[in-house]
């Protein structure tokens, strides 16, 4: 059906009227003057239309839904000026995805984008006594009452209707909404209790211009490579297709040619456009998701009114012409027309309607203005790291497993504990068995960690004592291992994603900084990606060189609130240590990072070949370390500390000999095994406990982990003590015996212990 544009040049009576405004003007003005003729309202479960899936009480039920996403946008256009609300991204012409939340149940994990505020109305009505208006305003407000965020960011999200809040970065929540559904699967297979019936499939919406970005193709090839395997992966993807990005248009028909024709990637489309002809397409798509369990691809026709946002004034880049054509193809239009031509709603009605919902949401945001925002930092940072210590060493130190583990090691006399002392690559291996045996939903995944065993034989033997529904292998993509992670955890299951080398995580980053590590934030606690992210890291790998091998920068790590960092420099460290971190994912739900030292993995001898001084007997199962404690070497020597972690351990125990020949000292050794966050405290004693100080750290000059050190020791009043730093230098790691030049060497060590005795330089008089 055609609708009358507002004809260019633009009436007197809405000039000077911005493009919210005339949305609103043009919807009253439509009903107002409708005189078609009406036919006799159908009965409430028969079809809205002649040949229509819809029924007309759900017509009446999505049009609401449709009219208070719009009103939410128009209050919000009118309130940001007041500094009463403060988002004004809207969902004006994405209204028509109400059908796929009516179509679907709200126990399938929804990650929406943020013109949703349609499928979260329609959604609302999946349990009784909720208010999407007053949710919504709370959250529009910033209030602490919002019970999505609790005032931290507007999102769409809700824990009874299982929508996860998501951030605002483009297309990065396509990769955890492809792993949840395979973790629905996943879980059934290995006998876990899901979260949500085992029929679930997982909703995933986006735009068109997302569609483009790498991390979205990602999720697509993933999904298509999952089910070219013939492995359930029943996600919906819902590109919502408006034709443009901010101002940067979508082709005509570019969509359509992407998806259409992909194979393993099932593509349906709708028309969101209008609820009669759309409703049965939208149902093909949800029913073919749900019987098949293959990802699906659904296009959803939309369009975009109002601009991308509040701030965007498209009529100062946007033909007139062109605006007036858009708004003419306003889907609520549509739904009046149905609403009016079945004789469902009479003008007035509808207009009352109208107007009611105006009103209620007005009346809600003037409330939630008047509720308590955030106030303190306190607030704001509470849920983001949750930690209980002494229910986390509890957990770390459950031993109730012991026929479990002595099955997986094939008996007691054969218990690692019982063993020789071992290198750090075989105790990591004996903790990863010992802890799989002791939860049966943890998972391991990654790159050639399954047969193979990992590049250095860490995760050997795993498959065949797990089998391979707890350890496979994944495709060649970081992105895709920590979606897989956060899907898994979603769904209640402890996930051990690898990444195959440190300089690999770069390429998915936002994975954890972006979205693992911020849901707890953005949920108010209510949504948590607890796991175990371990990483070959560091440098110092001879033979092996080259930056992607011997990555010694852990800055992107350190940066990202939330995250849990450890750094183990021998075997029975290693071993309690993914004992606290194991805990500590599964009692607060924290995102753990695990680097493991390359060059420390096989190191059996310390000072002399053959001594065997760094190979370590493997620690009782109910043994853990506390989070933050540091192993102190020579705890008694007070006349230098050297402090550092991983690689520089045994380098500057080496150092320590060498140091206490030459100038007499006696030298503490301090391996803090926790950088993130750093144990600010244990760093200020032992620096102030110590005539002097120097700290060790392999990563790069600029924001290492070294700076973080100086700043604790500075900011504790001891930075007018004999302090050196040894560090890496800024730049990238190169081949062979030059990778060596970049990085702390103990004869470095040496040369800041000699600075650090040599006298004060006297002044010239």
């Amino acid at each position: 059906m055609t609708f009358r544009p507002v004809p260019d040049p633009i009436p007197a009576r809405m000039r000077g009227l911005n493009r919210a405004e005339i949305c609103d003007v043009n919807f009253s003005e439509f009903v107002r003057d409708w005189q078609r003729p009406v036919a006799a309202a159908p009965a409430g479960d028969a079809p809205v239309l002649p040949g229509s899936a819809l029924d007309a009480r759900g017509l009446v039920e999505l049009l609401e839904s449709q009219l208070i996403s719009r009103h939410l946008d128009l209050m919000a256009r009118v309130l940001r000026v007041q500094n009463k609300v403060f988002y004004t991204i809207g969902s004006s012409g994405h209204e028509g995805n109400a059908m796929v939340a009516r179509l679907t149940r709200h126990t399938d994990p929804a990650f929406l984008h943020y013109r949703s505020g349609g499928f979260m109305a329609e959604r609302f009505r999946k349990l009784p006594g909720m208010d999407p208006v007053m949710d919504s305003a709370l959250s529009f407000a910033a209030s602490r009452d919002d019970p999505a965020s609790g005032g931290r960011h507007k999102v769409w999200g809700s824990k009874p209707l299982w929508v996860l809040p998501q951030t605002s970065t483009i297309a990065s929540h396509l990769p955890k909404a492809l792993g949840t559904a395979i973790a629905i699967e996943q879980g059934r297979r290995i006998g876990h209790a899901l979260p949500v019936p085992d029929d679930s499939i997982v909703v995933c919406s986006f735009g068109d211009a997302s569609a483009n970005h790498a991390t979205a193709q990602t999720a697509f090839n993933a999904a298509a490579w999952t089910a070219y395997q013939r492995l359930p992966a029943p996600v919906l993807f819902v590109c919502e297709d408006n034709g443009i990005g901010i101002s940067v248009k979508t082709p005509d028909g570019w969509i359509a040619r992407s998806f259409a024709g992909r194979r393993d990637l099932d593509y349906f489309a709708a028309d969101g456009l209008d609820l009669a002809a759309g409703y049965g397409q939208v149902r093909q798509a949800v029913e073919h998701c749900r019987r098949t369990r293959r990802p699906t691809f659904l296009h959803l026709r939309t369009t975009r009114l109002m601009g991308h946002a509040g701030t965007d004034f498209e009529i100062e880049w946007r033909a007139i012409a062109e605006l007036c054509a858009v708004e003419a193809a306003d889907p609520l239009l549509r739904s009046a027309t149905i609403a009016l031509e079945s004789g469902l709603l009479s003008k007035e009605a509808l207009l009352a309607l109208y107007e009611d919902t105006r009103r209620r949401c007005f009346a809600a945001v003037e409330e939630a203005d008047r509720r308590p925002r955030l106030t303190t930092l306190e607030d704001v940072v509470a849920p983001l790291a949750p930690y209980t210590p002494d229910q986390v060493q509890g957990e770390a130190e459950r031993f109730d497993h012991a026929a479990a583990r002595a099955a997986v090691f094939g008996g007691e006399d054969k218990l690692p504990e019982k063993l020789a002392p071992r290198h750090l690559a075989i105790q990591i291996n004996n903790a990863l068995h010992d802890l799989f045996a002791k939860y049966p939903e943890a998972l391991l995944f990654g790159e050639d960690v399954a047969q193979k065993g990992g590049v250095y034989t860490v995760t050997k033997g795993l498959q065949k004592a797990f089998g391979a529904r707890r350890v496979f292998n994944t495709l060649l993509d970081e992105t895709t291992i920590l979606g897989l992670a956060q899907g898994c955890a979603n769904m209640g299951m402890l996930p051990f994603p690898e990444i195959q080398y440190l300089a690999y995580f770069h390429n998915a980053c936002d994975q954890i900084r972006g979205e693992a590590a911020s849901l707890q934030f953005f949920s108010n606690g209510q949504y948590r990606n607890p796991m175990v992210m371990r990483i070959a890291s560091l440098g110092y790998q001879r033979g092996f060189g080259g930056h992607f091998h011997n990555d010694n920068s852990v800055t992107a790590l350190r940066d990202i609130p939330g995250l849990v960092m450890g750094c183990p420099s021998r075997g029975d460290d290693a071993a309690m240590m993914l004992r606290t971190l194991a805990a500590m994912a599964k009692v607060d739900g924290r995102v753990c990072a695990f680097l493991e030292p390359i060059a420390l993995y096989m190191t059996k001898d310390l000072h002399a070949p053959g001594d065997g001084q760094w190979l370590t007997p493997y620690p009782e199962p109910d043994r853990a370390l506390a989070f933050g404690e540091e192993r102190v070497y020579a705890p008694e020597a007070a006349d230098l500390a050297i402090l550092t972690f991983g690689n520089g351990v045994p380098m500057s125990l080496r150092a320590a000999r060498a140091i206490e020949a030459a100038h007499g000292w006696k030298v503490r050794v301090v391996d803090l095994r926790w950088l993130l966050p750093l144990n600010e405290a244990a760093i200020a004693r032992h620096a102030g406990e110590c005539a002097r100080t120097i700290v060790v750290d392999e990563g790069r000059r600029s924001a290492g982990v070294g700076e973080g050190i100086l700043t604790a020791i500075v900011e504790a009043g001891l930075g007018d003590r004999p302090l050196r730093r040894v560090v890496g230098a800024d730049t990238f790691t190169p081949l062979a015996g030059a990778a060596f030049l970049v990085i702390p060497s103990e004869q470095e060590i040496v040369a800041a212990a000699a600075e650090l005795a040599a006298p004060p330089a006297t002044t010239p008089a």
